[in-house]
């Protein structure tokens, strides 16, 4: 199969749906199928397999920033690489997200009437997505475009569904495993001593940082010898916690220097490596809980929030530890009773890496082509059904 996979972020930083898409076109092609890449990127890339439609610019959404094309005139560039590639699969992630999937949707079946288009809904915005909402008339056209639909965790299919109805194949986002769990990987020297506490992710208000930052306070208080490591990509929120860390002259509390596009995946394990507790606090819009799967694979118990998209991951006492979002109190309790039983993170450790292996490379990878055969099948039957008929009419 010669497949295009499709993401509408700024490949040039780091992110869910873009490591997901980096390293299921790596899966594709080890498995002898043709992946491509289609992306923005906001500066030149030289990399092989990697084709560049678009420059991103940020955009607020959910809380969050996004970095994507708001181009409309995209639509030639990229019929041009559709008619020159002529792809069997054209799977766009975030298939409604403006400006470049919607413009892979409507040209793709122009360029090859015989492709089949497969989208991926990795979001989900608890309250509602206004985009989804106000423009879902006109959305509608191009969703019916898709042939196969994928949903990353059943909250997300939940999600979309609200807006755009049909069957949503659950296909969850796929995690390196062995990346994580590389006995090779050395621990920071510097984080040697303490219990420490690993926070990885940005500084926006939805990630909960504020809330992990007031229970570590509690913690720490109650248990001097604890740490807590914030990793993530620099930025002005990021720096407005670290002065106020400062200020207020909290103890235990490192944040790791980094760039905007944030540590390396390279370097990233080392920190888990070096920590003893995975804590993800966030307030809510979470699909899935890609952070989580990389503490259970790194072999660290994971502590996180009591909603939809992380509830579909852990269980709470066999692999992990839920809390209720935005509680302070909770959350300070859960981390000090972990802190003092290191026999139940243990446990919870061996729980959480049999659970994660739901979540390896290979089974969803497999996943995924199983169902672009399946497509596939179903397009021919049409196809000769097609054909058969218009014979009769002869």
């Amino acid at each position: 199969m010669k497949v295009a996979l499709v993401s509408p972020y700024d490949w040039k930083y780091p992110g869910g749906v873009n490591s997901h898409v980096a390293v299921l076109a790596r899966q594709l092609r080890e498995r002898g199928h043709e992946a491509l890449i289609i992306a923005p990127s906001s500066q030149p890339l030289n990399t092989p397999g990697v084709i560049t439609i678009g420059r991103p610019f940020p955009v607020s959404a959910s809380g969050s920033v996004v970095r994507i094309p708001v181009n409309p005139r995209l639509g030639r560039q990229v019929r041009e690489v559709l008619e020159r590639e002529q792809f069997d699969i054209v799977h766009v992630h975030e298939p409604l997200m403006p400006v470049l999937p919607i413009q892979v949707l409507r040209q793709s079946r122009a360029a090859n009437p015989n492709v089949v288009i497969v989208g991926t809904f990795h979001a989900r915005k608890d309250g509602g997505n206004r985009l989804y909402g106000y423009g879902r008339r006109l959305l509608k056209r191009w969703f019916r475009e898709i042939h196969g639909k994928i949903a990353v965790s059943p909250p997300a299919a939940q999600y979309v569904g609200r807006y755009f109805p049909g069957f949503y194949n659950i296909i969850p986002n796929g995690i390196d495993v062995p990346h994580w769990e590389n006995p090779a990987l050395e621990p920071f020297d510097e984080f040697d001593g303490t219990v420490n506490i690993l926070y990885v992710g940005r500084a926006e208000k939805r990630k909960g940082l504020g809330v992990l930052i007031r229970a570590f306070g509690v913690v720490n208080a109650r248990l001097p010898g604890t740490r807590l490591i914030i990793v993530g990509p620099d930025s002005r929120a990021r720096r407005r916690y670290q002065s106020a860390v400062e200020c207020r002259g909290n103890r235990g509390i490192t944040f790791v220097d980094s760039s905007e596009q944030g540590v390396s995946y390279d370097s990233l394990p080392r920190y888990h490596r070096s920590s003893h507790i995975f804590c993800s606090p966030a307030l809510g819009h979470e699909s899935q809980g890609y952070v989580l799967l990389e503490g259970m694979a790194a072999g660290i118990p994971v502590v996180a929030s009591n909603i939809d998209g992380y509830a579909s991951v852990i269980t709470h006492g066999v692999d992990g530890v839920l809390v209720p979002p935005n509680d302070p109190m909770a959350l300070a309790d859960a981390l000090t009773e972990l802190v003092r039983d290191p026999a139940m993170r243990a446990r919870l450790v061996v729980s959480g890496r049999s659970r994660v292996e739901d979540y390896a490379w290979p089974r969803v990878a497999q996943q995924v082509i199983s169902y672009y055969e399946r497509l596939l099948l179903q397009q021919r039957a049409m196809q000769t059904t097609r054909k058969n008929r218009l014979a009769r009419m002869d």
